[in-house]
């Protein structure tokens, strides 16, 4: 390679895990208002195979544009490399994590080095390696929007209300459905950060990992129906969705609350004779909530789990491992 050159994963057409290559391509300039970043660890997120499958489970109205070829990922950490002329607050040198261009699809954070808005990243903690800053922000940022402060007025693409979060204290239960992954091992310790009551649902496999973040009370749903055994809960945290989110709703108090990251299927009908209600909303990047997230992980507040790692050429074996499911906190891609 030139020096002018770096690699890249790249998209020419959707597919599976195949169509991930490892390209030689230029080296992006930061435009006004971005800088470079030498990319150290890159966090993997839904949205990667998403693209890469060609979002079939995105309404089209509400698809992004994508042009071949296509650098997927939006989760990065590295070392700021180049800054634009009209950039202050970072400088080179400076560690730095981030979640790039979100909702756009246009990351492009799957190669050695990428352009980031200044204002999608945040200083990487100093006691938390590359590794787990990148896999902290896109699943902890939608923790905190979720749970503790949307950041953002933007219109709700998943509902007509803006999502606004229940208060969360001493006296709050939340249960997290698919807590051991990326979204629902964090969410649960911004549950346990906030002094609420926190019961995890997940396989067996995954109880001493969450009791360990501090769940409070552990449902196996392999063998236990969460809807059946947990009562008088505040708050659903679901990561999962789909069609067996609407059992959850039988597991609020009435008054209670179901969030939803993914598209979750329930019976409005339901909801209403339950007296409780449903939101959702879209994640989007925010530099200034990574900063307070990134306090917390520094202090071991709140931990990143990583399930595994692979270098950014092996692309392809890590989306097949998120493939086969049953993570445990996040895979990360690294990148030297």
């Amino acid at each position: 390679m030139s020096a002018n050159t770096m690699r890249a994963i790249r998209l020419h057409e959707f597919g599976g895990p195949e169509v991930l290559r490892y390209d030689e391509v230029p080296i992006p300039e930061p435009k006004p208002g971005e800088v470079l970043v030498r990319v150290h660890a890159v966090g993997l997120n839904p949205p990667d195979w998403y693209l890469r499958d060609g979002m079939p489970g995105i309404p089209p109205e509400l698809r992004p544009p994508v042009s071949f070829p296509a650098v997927p990922g939006s989760d990065v950490s590295g070392v700021v490399a180049a800054v634009a002329a009209d950039v202050s607050g970072f400088s080179v040198g400076d560690e730095v994590f981030g979640m790039l261009r979100f909702p756009s699809f246009d990351g492009r954070a799957y190669a050695e080095y990428v352009t980031a808005p200044v204002g999608d990243l945040a200083r990487k903690p100093a006691g938390v390696d590359h590794v787990h800053a990148a896999g902290a922000a896109m699943s902890g940022l939608t923790a905190w929007q979720y749970l503790v402060e949307p950041g953002h007025d933007h219109p709700n693409p998943l509902q007509e209300a803006q999502h606004r979060p229940v208060p969360l204290h001493a006296g709050t239960t939340v249960l997290v459905n698919g807590a051991a992954g990326g979204v629902g091992h964090l969410g649960l310790q911004l549950a346990k950060w906030k002094g609420a009551r926190v019961v995890a649902v997940a396989s067996g496999g995954h109880e001493r990992f969450l009791r360990d973040l501090g769940a409070d009370e552990f449902v196996d749903y392999t063998r236990t129906r969460p809807e059946e055994a947990v009562r008088d809960v505040d708050l659903v945290l679901d990561t999962v969705g789909g069609p067996g989110s609407g059992r959850f709703l039988r597991t609020l108090k009435r008054g209670g609350a179901l969030y939803f990251v993914f598209v979750a299927a329930y019976d409005p009908a339901e909801v209403a004779r339950l007296g409780v209600t449903t939101s959702g909303t879209q994640v989007r990047s925010n530099g200034p909530q990574l900063e307070e997230l990134g306090r917390l992980l520094d202090a071991g507040t709140v931990r990143v789990a990583v399930d595994s790692t692979f270098p950014l050429a092996d692309a392809r074996k890590a989306h097949e491992r998120a493939a086969r499911g049953h993570l445990r906190g996040k895979i990360v891609l690294t990148a030297g």
